[in-house]
């Protein structure tokens, strides 16, 4: 399982991630937080979704909403979304 280690809040309700296995990307959440729905909802102001935190590797908000990161790096790496960060040695 790859947890999330590191991630901030981008503009447009997306989220940039880096995952333990130090791959890293961008997800759109724009959809997911359309949806709404009682927990989804606070997310919807900008200045809230950037409140965004890991805890136990999980991107996390103060209401308590978290998501999946195994899910999120699974979706990610199918669409192509995740890449390894270039090191210089």
């Amino acid at each position: 399982m790859s947890g999330v280690v590191k991630l901030r809040a981008l503009p447009g309700m997306r989220l940039w991630l880096r995952f333990s296995d130090a791959s890293e990307g961008e997800f759109d959440l724009s959809s997911f937080v359309a949806l709404g729905g009682e927990m989804v909802l606070p997310l919807q102001d900008p200045n809230y979704f950037a409140r965004v935190f890991v805890e136990m590797g999980a991107p996390t908000w103060p209401n308590g909403l978290d998501l999946d990161a195994s899910n999120l790096y699974m979706e990610m790496k199918a669409a192509g979304l995740l890449k390894q960060p270039v090191t210089t040695e």
